[in-house]
């Protein structure tokens, strides 16, 4: 059997420590992370250096980088398995980025939807960071040699341009870069908000009441869950047309609780909503109480999470190293320092 078929594939993800993790993240990535821990190479980044393209405090920044390793590790993702590290301690990234970039057509990263969307955000205060952003992402992945890349279907823009600047590193200065492949999830419902069905579940969302935090505690939960919105019709029936109220609640409880959508309509039958919604927050509280509980005692334990992290970068230091040496002899730079 040769190398390749006897490596483990490397699964590179990364999030930004801008806050807490709410269903939609939960069951539409980190679930599936949890899966790739058993089979492969695991790097899980928590990208800092993206963070401060926008303003910020930096006390936040250093207390979310915290909060969302205890979240990951609340949720199941297990240091023992994988290599949780902190963007920022792993040299290369920037500097990837820069040679990157310096092969990066300006009007490749102008054409962006996510740079055009964040440049209307933030006009009055729009710096280089939000346009250079993908060629950072890009460097995050291409640092490790990552095969798959597991990421939301707005992130896929990122992942072609990163396929392109691999390809064109590797013609330019030879083989260097493995063409990452997008994990896109083809199956599993959308999480949309409690307060306003049509749009996914968000962080952002102006009525918190419609986002549904991993880390809330069972009273918030039950009352999120009760105020949803729902329809002026008192049949629990799922039609994301007509009903996507009840049809959102419907794919939260069939996602935590394991029932299909026709086991839940046959369940609830002549039944009304306030017995339906009581339900599911039954079923919402029963599958994160136990992360909320895992959090609170994880995030408590600074030194703890100081030893996973350190842990993770060393380890993603290790491999970042191996690559960028390959890099930077290509590029012609002359390494002068001490062995």
């Amino acid at each position: 059997m040769d190398n390749d078929a006897q490596r483990k594939k490397v699964v590179l993800t990364c999030v930004q420590p801008t806050g807490k993790l709410h269903l939609g993240n939960y069951l539409g990535a980190v679930k599936n992370w949890i899966a790739y821990q058993e089979s492969c190479e695991c790097y899980f980044g928590i990208v800092d250096m993206h963070a401060i393209t926008i303003p910020y405090v930096p006390a936040d920044l250093r207390k979310n980088v915290y909060s969302l390793a205890a979240q990951y590790m609340a949720c199941g993702i297990d240091p023992s398995k994988c290599n949780m590290f902190v963007q920022s301690n792993v040299v290369g990234h920037a500097d990837l980025a820069w040679i990157l970039g310096c092969i990066c057509p300006l009007g490749q990263l102008e054409r962006m939807t996510q740079y055009k969307d964040k440049a209307r955000k933030h006009a009055n205060n729009l710096c280089s960071g939000l346009l250079y952003y993908p060629v950072l992402m890009a460097a995050d992945i291409l640092i490790y040699n990552a095969d798959i890349v597991p990421v939301g279907e707005d992130q896929k823009q990122h992942i072609e341009i990163t396929r392109d600047l691999a390809q064109k590193f590797n013609r330019t200065y030879s083989d260097t870069f493995v063409l990452p492949e997008p994990y896109i999830p083809k199956t599993g419902a959308r999480i949309m908000s409690l307060q306003s069905p049509d749009s996914k579940m968000s962080k952002s969302d102006p009525n918190q009441n419609g986002t549904i935090y991993i880390t809330d505690d069972a009273d918030t939960l039950r009352k999120k869950i009760m105020s949803a919105v729902t329809d002026s019709d008192t049949a629990v029936r799922y039609d994301e047309a007509n009903k996507p109220g009840i049809s959102n609640l419907m794919n939260i409880m069939s996602s935590l609780g394991g029932m299909g959508i026709s086991d839940i309509e046959d369940s609830f039958a002549g039944k009304n909503y306030g017995e339906f919604k009581k339900a599911v927050a039954d079923v919402v509280v029963e599958a994160l109480s136990p992360v909320r509980e895992r959090y609170d005692a994880l995030v408590a334990d600074k030194d703890a999470l100081n030893k996973v992290l350190s842990d993770g970068a060393a380890a993603a230091q290790r491999r970042a190293d191996r690559i960028m040496s390959k890099v930077r002899r290509k590029v012609g730079f002359v390494d002068t320092r001490a062995k």
